[in-house]
């Protein structure tokens, strides 16, 4: 093949590749409606649609940004109840309590310790260790304040707030209470069997 018939065989192959991609683009952006846009197609004259009745809704709240929102929040009442409060909003039953230390053993526990006191097992293999829940700081410090840390993450620790839901936060933040309060309970809340125990008996 000539020089010149290569280059025009050169010239016509890239203009076909060309046509190929001005037909792949066309495929990406397909014809579409956007959000609130006008539409012949259905009487009220908008293309947007109305959610059926009872739909569930999937992409709200802190897990919508993840997952593609396929673990946003379903109860909403629920979810804003849960975010908005500032102390806890479930009553503290043994239930509870035990939900809290379930899911604190699993998330909280390999680096707070079973008993808050920062020295968990991930710690003793060289991570930082995070404060005691015993010191007077955090034994002061209100319940938003552990469910923010949970939520929003806090110094090294990252957020939870897609891997544990708002209603088992605050099982936690129950649970993180009853452990300060296992620790500073005042003697004289002891019945007197618990207070030999604890050798508070002769005082």
């Amino acid at each position: 093949m000539r020089p010149c018939q290569a280059a025009c065989a050169l010239a016509a192959t890239l203009s076909l590749l060309g046509g190929c991609e001005k037909q792949m683009q066309d495929m990406y952006d397909q014809p579409r409606y956007k959000p609130l846009a006008a539409s012949e197609l259905f009487v009220d004259g908008g293309a947007s649609r109305a959610p059926l009745a009872g739909t569930v809704v999937h992409a709200r709240g802190e897990f919508s940004e993840s997952s593609s929102g396929r673990k946003g929040d379903r109860a909403s009442d629920t979810w804003y109840r849960d975010e908005s409060a500032s102390s806890n909003p479930y009553e503290i039953t043994l239930d509870l309590l035990r939900q809290g230390q379930n899911r604190f053993n699993i998330y909280c526990a390999p680096c707070h310790s079973p008993v808050g006191d920062g020295d968990g097992f991930i710690v003793r293999r060289g991570f930082p260790a995070p404060p005691s829940y015993h010191i007077d700081r955090l034994r002061a410090a209100p319940d938003r304040h552990f469910f923010d840390v949970m939520s929003h993450g806090y110094g090294i620790m990252y957020s939870y707030a897609d891997r544990v839901t708002p209603a088992d936060r605050w099982a936690i933040v129950a649970y993180i209470r009853a452990l300060q309060l296992s620790q500073h309970v005042p003697a004289t809340q002891l019945s007197p069997q618990e207070r030999a125990r604890t050798g508070e008996g002769a005082r």
